[in-house]
């Protein structure tokens, strides 16, 4: 043994060779932390004095190296930004001294390698690649990009506009295309992964191969002429900053630090890599991303904690098919459960139908399904008027119309049809849990479960717990949308449970600064800028007025003090007139079909006549005060959801409504925007809004987090 650590391992082969072995301890993956950089450091200098031949890099697991081990980035990002450039240094260090090894080497990438894991795959002469892996650079994803050496070896590996499309698009690419790319040199099967990588270094010995030359063309400038330089970073610079947006600077700043190091060696080039890199892991975008994924693998390790507890859903049933009955079919269908569609008219299955052989078509069409499988996925849809084998189903999701009456008449008829364990679950977006259960025998075998539209394309499904709901309804409708391709986030029932409960004081803000004069195109126009996806006008004209007047009315009963009002609002003069917004065509704007069959907005001027009677003449807001005002209320909102036990962690609440409403992912969540303007500050922005009433006003809570310095992370 040359080398035994907690992580790696390197030892001699037949041949003449050695083996480098990936291998975290107590861990399912390889990853980067503290101490397999260490190791991998200690490794190297105890190879530099090894009589051997050439060097294999392996892994025991299935997964080649994640990439580095985020869990640390809170901390070690929290240093100063020299500490940060120290630090990769140092890292960068120990990622030269393997590719500096007086010997051939080559990596078998046996499967995932991504971010730090691909870098450590660049790092050797030569690479490869199982057909079962998949390599790449998704580092802009959080906020920051490469720093292990990724943009100074993949554009010289692979040129320039190669690499800058590997880093910008985050994308993970197969076997097939990483040959076709030069990011690795052969493609072979899991099988014969070793015996290719020996073959490789036994050509080099055999003086069939040049690695010296390889190892040159790595850690030399890049091969490019200035006006070459010039004409692929300047054009990259461009398209890139339009497809990312004005929020997400990383995936340009990775191009600059490409275009900055293309005329310098190894050592320089990372070190100018190393400088941008801890220029954007100090960024409020990077602290906001990392964060969102370690909540997301905080929700998911809740939901592993329930799986103990989980019965399996074999078979589900939808009542009720339309848009919304046919979009949960279908996504259920899809992702290998079974379902049943019942609706008590045959218009309405065919609707369900048809939605569901539309998402299916656009699959295909986009080349990301095969004709074959949208008939399998089609049959596993089962369309029906009747509850005929409701007798085999596990879970039923209720998704009729959003009334009480009408829901508890469906939701007790069901409950006679189904066997005695099976879970009823209701998707309903406003009415309490505890209500609908309070006239079925069995009230522990239900909850709610709330997906938000569309289905196919909106992450977050809400699973509300009523008083007497199981711990096992839970787990298992908590697996089921797992298995759908969700992410679920577990509630608390209460008025608009934890998703509109929050939104609706947004809308309450909106509607009051309308009031008091503000355009409605230029607050859109603002809060887009801010990073919403649309505007609150436009955000109502695609909720529809009917729904959000609904929604407003049982939030009022609900929160009388905050979310009652005494005045009438545009949205009420939407809703009277009956423009209820994209649902037919017209709402605070006018709708018309584009080229492509597309909804597409355009100014209607007379809804500024409709409007004037509940509107004070036109006031000219600052940007800054109409973010305050759209703003605060909704996180005021989200911290009582959490004081009130609605949702147990910060993590949950924000997560909910980046995935629920698109909250800006750039700036975290409610909870995380107000860490980072700081609750003290909050509390004095809010304060200046008074005057407004109870929407505005500070938790007791959220004051003594102020006196004690207290943030909702970290």
């Amino acid at each position: 043994m040359i080398y035994a650590g907690k992580a790696i391992t390197v030892k001699e082969i037949d041949g003449g060779f050695a083996q480098l072995n990936f291998d975290l301890e107590g861990e399912s993956v390889n990853k980067f932390n503290r101490l397999t950089i260490e190791e991998l450091g200690a490794a190297a200098e105890a190879l530099k004095g090894a009589d051997v031949k050439g060097l294999v890099v392996t892994s025991t697991k299935d997964v080649f190296i994640v990439g580095a081990d985020i869990t640390e980035f809170t901390s070690l990002f929290a240093g100063p930004e020299e500490e940060l450039i120290a630090n990769n240094l140092k890292a960068n260090s120990v990622f030269n001294a393997i590719e500096d090894l007086p010997f051939p080497t080559v990596t078998a990438i046996n499967g995932i390698a991504l971010g730090g894991g691909f870098e450590m795959c660049l790092a050797t002469d030569y690479r490869v690649m199982s057909t079962k892996a998949k390599v790449g650079l998704p580092e802009v994803k959080l906020g920051i990009f490469p720093g292990f050496g990724g943009t100074v070896r993949l554009p010289r590996l692979i040129g320039a506009d190669n690499a800058i499309e590997w880093i910008a698009a985050t994308k993970e690419h197969k076997a097939d295309a990483a040959l076709k790319f030069g990011a690795v040199d052969a493609v072979v099967g899991p099988e014969k992964l070793m015996d290719a990588a020996i073959n490789l270094l036994e050509q080099v010995n055999a003086g069939k191969l040049d690695y010296e030359a390889r190892r040159a063309e790595k850690t030399s400038k890049l091969n490019l002429n200035p006006m070459e330089s010039m004409m692929v970073f300047e054009t990259a610079k461009g398209f890139v900053a339009g497809q990312a947006g004005p929020h997400y600077p990383a995936p340009v700043e990775a191009i600059k630090a490409m275009q900055k190091h293309s005329g310098m060696s190894r050592d320089k080039a990372i070190e100018v890599e190393a400088k941008g890199f801890a220029k954007m892991a100090k960024t409020s975008v990077a602290a906001s991303l990392v964060g969102l994924f370690l909540n997301d693998q905080a929700l998911k390790s809740k939901a592993k904690e329930l799986a103990p507890k989980a019965s399996k859903v074999n078979k589900a049933a939808v009542l009720g098919a339309g848009i919304m009955g046919g979009g949960i079919a279908y996504q259920s269908a899809l992702k290998g459960t079974p379902i049943i569609m019942k609706d008590i008219a045959q218009a309405g299955i065919d609707l369900g139908l048809n939605e569901a052989k539309k998402l299916l078509a656009k699959r295909v069409d986009k080349g990301r399904m095969k004709a074959d499988k949208m008939a399998d996925v089609l049959n596993a849809i089962d369309p029906t008027l009747s509850y005929g084998d409701f007798g085999e189903v596990d879970l039923v999701v209720e998704a009729v119309v959003e009334n009480p009456k009408v829901k508890d008449i469906v939701l007790r008829e069901v409950e006679d049809q189904v066997s005695e364990d099976a879970i009823l679950t209701s998707n309903t977006s406003t009415i309490s849990i505890d209500l609908l259960a309070k006239n079925l025998k069995r009230p522990e075998n239900f909850c709610g479960m709330h997906f938000f539209n569309p289905v196919h394309m909106m992450p977050l499904v809400e699973v509300i717990r009523g008083e007497k709901t199981s711990e096992e309804t839970i787990a298992t409708t908590v697996a089921y949308a797992q298995a759908m391709g969700k992410t679920p986030v577990v509630v608390n029932d209460c008025p608009g449970f934890l998703v509109n409960r929050i939104l609706f004081p947004y809308f309450g803000g909106f509607a009051a600064l309308m009031r008091d004069g503000a355009d409605f195109q230029r607050v859109d126009k603002i809060m887009e800028k801010f990073g919403w996806p649309m505007g609150p006008a436009y955000l109502l004209d695609v909720v529809g007025m009917d729904t959000a007047n609904h929604g407003g009315e049982v939030m009022a009963e609900g929160y009388p003090d905050r979310m009652g009002k005494d005045f009438k609002t545009a949205i009420d003069v939407m809703f009277e007139a009956g423009r209820f917004g994209q649902k037919n065509d017209k709402g605070f704007y006018a709708y018309e079909l584009d080229r492509k069959g597309k909804q597409k907005k355009v100014v209607d001027e007379s809804v500024y006549d409709m409007i004037k009677p509940v509107v004070a003449s036109s006031n000219e807001f600052t940007d800054e005060e109409i973010i305050e005002r759209m703003m605060v209320p909704l996180c005021i909102e989200t911290v009582r959801c959490l004081e009130d036990g609605i949702v147990d962690t910060a993590a949950e609440a924000d997560m909910g409504l980046i995935f629920g409403i698109g909250f800006p992912p750039f700036r975290g969540g409610a909870l995380r925007y107000i860490d980072s303007i700081g609750i003290e500050e909050f509390n004095k922005i809010a304060d200046k809004y008074a005057d407004l009433g109870a929407l505005y006003t500070p938790t007791e809570g959220m004051r003594e987090m102020a006196k004690t310095g207290k943030k909702f992370f970290g």
